[in-house]
C-alpha cells in the first residue's frame, strides 16, 4: 500500500529581530507589541488513514483513539461537567495520568462570522515560562510546587463537533523532524497576564500528519509541555479541502488539560 498524501497550506512563524507577540483583546496595553510575522507555505500531508504510517504518544506526543461522548450538545455549559469526567477517563487510561485536571475548553467554528475561528499558525501552546507560570494560575502556587516536584504535563485534546471534517482538518510536526532552532518564543498579552507560545518557523525537514475525515467520535490527544522532556508538538488547522461537493462548516472543541503522572 502506498502512503496517501494530500497537500494543503499552513501560515508559518518566521524568526525576526525583534520579540514578536500576540494581544489578545487586550485594548490599552502600554508597549511596543510587534506583531507575529505569518509565511503562507504549502505542505505535503502523511494521512494517517492509510495505515503505512503511524504515530505513538510516547514516540510522537499525539495520539488519535475511537472515543465517543455522551455530549450531544456543546452550546451553554451543562455539558462540562460530563464531558470533564469522560476526558478524565480518557487520560488516565491511554496516559497512565494519577491525576487531570481539564481547565478549558474552546468552540471553533470555521465561519467569518465565528469569534473562534481555527487556529491558522504553527505552534505549541506554551514555553517553558509560560506553562510554569500557567500552572500556578490553575492550582495555586503551593499544589504547583508539588506537581512541579514530580513530573507532568499539559494535554490537549481535539474532537470534531456536529459533522466529520472536511474541510480545515488539524495537522501535526513529527516531533523527530523538528529542529530547536526552528521553535521561536512569541509573547501573549492578556488584558490580566502575559503567556507565552512557540511559534514554528518552516523547514523541508518537516514530516506533517493528520487523519483525513476525523469524526464527531473520534479525538486527537497531544502533548503541549512535559516537565521532563517530551517533546511539544508543532500543529496547526489546515488549509485543505477534502471534497468539494461537502459544504458543510468545520466545527471542533479543544479543551486543555494538566496531567500528572
Amino acid at each position: 500500500m502506498q502512503t496517501m498524501s494530500r497537500f494543503g497550506t499552513v501560515n508559518y512563524h518566521e524568526h525576526k529581530a525583534e520579540r514578536q507577540a500576540f494581544e489578545i483583546d487586550a485594548g490599552g496595553v502600554l508597549g511596543r507589541l510587534v506583531s507575529p510575522e505569518l509565511v503562507p507555505t504549502v505542505i505535503e500531508l502523511g494521512d494517517l488513514r492509510s495505515g503505512d504510517i503511524g504515530v505513538t504518544f510516547e514516540q510522537d506526543s499525539v495520539a488519535f483513539q475511537v472515543f465517543p461522548t455522551m455530549v450531544t450538545d456543546f452550546s451553554g455549559t451543562d455539558w462540562q461537567s460530563v464531558y470533564d469526567q469522560e476526558l478524565t477517563a480518557l487520560l488516565k487510561s491511554a496516559l497512565n495520568a494519577s491525576e487531570v485536571v481539564v481547565f478549558d475548553h474552546t468552540l471553533r467554528e470555521d465561519d467569518p462570522e465565528s469569534d473562534r475561528k481555527p487556529a491558522r499558525n504553527v505552534h505549541s501552546d506554551y514555553s517553558t515560562e509560560g506553562a510554569e507560570g500557567r500552572l500556578v494560575d490553575i492550582l495555586g502556587e503551593a499544589r504547583a510546587a508539588e506537581w512541579s516536584a514530580g513530573h507532568y504535563a499539559f494535554i490537549n485534546v481535539w474532537r470534531p463537533v456536529g459533522e466529520p471534517i472536511n474541510s480545515a482538518p488539524l495537522g501535526f510536526v513529527r516531533p523527530s523532524t523538528v529542529k530547536s532552532e526552528d521553535w521561536i518564543l512569541i509573547d501573549l498579552i492578556y488584558p490580566d497576564r502575559r503567556g507565552q507560545i512557540m511559534g514554528l518557523a518552516a523547514s523541508d525537514e518537516h514530516e506533517w500528519l493528520y487523519r483525513s475525515r476525523m469524526t464527531p467520535d473520534e479525538v486527537a490527544f497531544f502533548n503541549i509541555y512535559d516537565n521532563r522532556g517530551r517533546a511539544s508538538i508543532g500543529h496547526s488547522a489546515i488549509d485543505l479541502v477534502e471534497d468539494e461537493s461537502i459544504k458543510s462548516v468545520r466545527k471542533s472543541i479543544e479543551s486543555r488539560t494538566v496531567v500528572r503522572y
